[in-house]
């Protein structure tokens, strides 16, 4: 007999709300939920597949140990055996260093991934931290660290009012949205149009995004930080700076001014190759438009001067006037956010507190570039010791960071590693040991760091749609475990993890003057949470604690878990609202403009006045069907459009001698692959363009689907040095290459190429 259950989907950023078709313990289709107080009704094919990813024949259900050199089924009790043996001689021997850990971007999608791993590494006491924020995001945590002494806090584009958006780097028809939770993103942009907005799209690439632009600029790649500080000088120069409101919390424009002097519309119109008086109008209709929020995103954090240009994002935002108010761009307040603390003077942010022992690249929000990840395992220093047992969570690395054939080779010397994955990938092939957590359906879900980029406020929480299948175990046990292993705690009962946690929080909020519990007794406190694990007590404790919560009491009407069990389809918490000055945690309580670290790398960008790349540069590119390595063995998500196939323009097509639908060799200085040319006026000559995420070819894998048309790893392009130095951040836009075509005799010698069509 059929059923329906609610579950918010995991599979992008924009967490829609579904309702999920199920038959005796197999979800058979999914459709959007009507209902859901953010989403309403929205959903995109990733979405609709939810079923094929949940009931994917080649999800891991048990564990594998290694023995003999090959991975083996093995019981939950020996894989966690295996990695207490594993684990505890390398830190007893060589210290908490030497064990790495890398935690890939699911983890951001599960409340497992949310709420453990934080507390391995704190546990562990590791600084070899690596994470997909260097291949991604980093440059934004760091501007917004520098400006507001808050690297988590991000202003996002108020999409709902706004009447003029300028979107730099970003495809949300494609991405749905990132580092801005929006569900119906496409339906948002229609909107601004449909009232009469302006919709401005900056893009080497003509995206379905760009097509929908009011104007579309086909910017050359890596040059958006030269863009934005030419408007800013715009904006100094013709005296259209109005900061409004914000005056009072904001310092150094004078020396900002002084800073973007160099930056003049006509010194960055041949490297940007945008006219400068079209910069000009830009500038002029930003400051001119009733309200306005400028968004930049990927293209423009994975690029040479990634910081720069999200700090810049937000200058724009700032000198406009439209920084923290309505219709411009605004901090989101999410019911799980700690109890906001009173306005004032903070710790600020920190860069380079310690730095990678090869490289000496300086540690950004506690993490080391992905990038270094190889050579801190296969490079031997005299400073401390390299990396000898990893532990990776939902990552695939050997795909997502550069030069994977390196740490393809790497990840064979270590000592010891452990996955948790549901498939036996790229990376997890390694592992000595794999620990598979279920799929979504049998998971609870609540968005814990999206919530805190959401464009509206409001809070959903999803049980289990569907039981734990038997010999399964909860992903948060199977982190709490883990937990337990590598720090000496081997077979103690996992819900102490969970009981650490609150016995924490509540001690440190019961001291808390601004606390709404202070002076309690946080034994008293910690026997009235309610929930039926250990999750889901940390989940009402902190609804209970934050923002909108009863406060144990404090607030009758405030939220608990048990208030939002009674609302399925979720509550709805008001639109995004002036916050400002209580997110600031700068030194100086206030918003600093030019922040010490952006002044010191201005020179880099001003010496970028007078370069111009030769030859073809290479961008990526998103699709609707996929999220990173995730879903290509989905058989409904791959196929179409969903292809690895080398965006080339004709004329340069027509330069090389590449013809459409053949392949191609593209080379940059981390090596080769070969893919099939799509020949398109859709991307902008002088780029090509290979989407991420793909390369399913290596031995050993299970993978089916994704291995009868494996595409090509981009990443394989770059040798790992290029990376932007204030975040960490890999370069992986505007990359010099190489493009020839692949003689004929050269194709019949070869591995089959990626895009090449395939059967069925």
């Amino acid at each position: 007999m059929s059923r329906t259950a609610l579950r918010i989907c995991p599979l992008c950023e924009a967490t829609c709300g579904l309702t999920l078709t199920i038959d005796g313990t197999r979800v058979t289709g999914a459709r959007g939920d009507r209902d859901d107080v953010f989403s309403r009704g929205f959903i995109c094919p990733k979405g609709a597949s939810f079923g094929a990813v949940d009931g994917d024949p080649d999800r891991l259900r048990t564990p594998l140990v290694r023995r003999d050199g090959e991975l083996r089924e093995a019981t939950w009790q020996e894989a966690f055996d295996a990695v207490a043996a594993g684990i505890r001689p390398v830190v007893e021997r060589y210290g908490p260093h030497a064990v790495g850990v890398v935690l890939g971007n699911p983890n951001v999608h599960t409340m497992a991934g949310a709420l453990y791993p934080t507390v391995l590494i704190a546990s562990l006491g590791t600084r070899s931290l690596f994470t997909a924020s260097t291949v991604d995001q980093m440059p934004k945590h760091v501007s917004s660290g520098l400006l507001y002494g808050d690297a988590n806090a991000i202003p996002v584009p108020d999409l709902d009012h706004t009447d003029h958006l300028l979107l730099l780097g970003a495809n949300p028809l494609e991405s749905n949205g990132s580092l801005c939770t929006a569900p119906d993103f496409p339906g948002k942009l229609k909107a601004l149009k449909a009232r009469g907005g302006t919709l401005t799209v900056v893009d080497p690439r003509r995206t379905r995004t760009a097509k929908l632009a009011d104007r579309h600029l086909a910017i050359r790649p890596g040059t958006d930080a030269l863009l934005l500080a030419a408007m800013a000088h715009v904006l100094f120069e013709e005296d259209l700076v109005d900061l409004g409101r914000l005056a009072p919390h904001v310092q150094d424009v004078p020396e900002l001014r002084a800073a973007m002097r160099d930056f003049t519309p006509e010194a960055v119109a041949e490297s940007c190759d945008v006219e400068a008086a079209v910069i000009r109008a830009l500038a002029r209709e930003l400051a001119a438009a009733p309200t306005a929020a400028v968004y930049g995103r990927i293209g423009s954090c994975t690029v040479p001067h990634g910081t720069l240009a999200s700090w810049l994002v937000d200058v724009l935002n700032i000198l406009t006037g439209n920084l923290d108010r309505p219709g411009g761009a605004l901090f989101p307040q999410a019911a799980t956010d700690r109890t906001p603390r009173p306005a004032g003077p903070g710790h600020g942010f920190a860069l380079g507190r310690w730095h990678s022992r090869v490289s000496r690249h300086p540690e950004a929000k506690g993490e080391l570039p992905l990038s270094a990840l190889a050579e801190e395992i296969d490079t031997a220093t005299a400073e401390g010791e390299p990396v000898r047992a990893l532990i990776a969570v939902a990552a695939n690395p050997v795909l997502s960071a550069p030069d994977g054939d390196r740490l393809d080779k790497a990840l064979d010397s270590l000592d010891f590693m452990v996955s948790v994955d549901p498939y036996l990938n790229e990376t997890s092939r390694h592992a000595d040991v794999v620990l598979p957590p279920p799929p979504p359906s049998q998971s609870p879900h609540h968005d814990f760091a999206f919530n805190t980029l959401a464009v509206r406020n409001q809070v959903r929480y999803t049980r289990p749609a569907v039981p734990l299948e038997p010999g399964r175990m909860a992903e948060t046990e199977i982190l709490a475990r883990l937990t337990l292993a590598v720090t000496g705690m081997h077979g103690a009962d996992p819900a102490a993890v969970d009981t650490l946690v609150i016995d924490q929080t509540l001690g440190k909020a019961a001291k808390d003057p601004a606390s709404p519990v202070h002076g309690r007794d946080p034994r008293e406190l910690a026997a009235l949470l309610t929930g039926d694990t250990g999750t889901e007590r940390r989940l009402d404790m902190m609804l209970r604690l934050g923002p909108y919560g009863d406060g144990f009491g404090a607030r009758p009407e405030g939220l608990g878990l048990g208030r939002l069990l009674d609302h399925p389809h979720g509550i709805d918490l008001g639109p995004l609202r002036p916050r400002l000055p209580q997110p600031l945690k700068t030194r100086s309580g206030r918003i600093e403009l030019l922040p010490e670290p952006i002044a010191a790398d201005l020179p880099r960008l001003r010496r970028a006045l007078g370069e111009r790349a030769d030859g073809l540069v290479l961008v990526g590119r998103r699709h609707l069907r996929s999220n990173n390595s995730w879903m290509h063995n989905v058989p409904a998500l791959t196929g179409g459009t969903n292809r690895c196939t080398l965006h080339i323009h004709p004329e340069d097509a027509a330069r090389l001698g590449v013809r459409d639908g053949e392949p191609v060799r593209v080379k940059g200085a981390g090596g080769e692959v070969t893919a099939r040319a799509e020949v398109t006026d859709g991307v902008r000559t002088g780029v090509v363009s290979l989407p991420h995420g793909w390369g399913h070819d290596r031995p050993g894998i299970r993978l089916a689907h994704a291995a009868t048309d494996p595409g090509v790893n981009v990443n394989q392009l770059l040798d790992g040095t290029l990376l932007d130095p204030l975040s960490g951040n890999a370069v992986l836009n505007g990359i010099p290459v190489e493009v020839a075509p692949v003689t004929r005799t050269e194709a019949l010698a070869g591995a089959p190429t990626a895009g090449a069509p395939t059967a069925g």
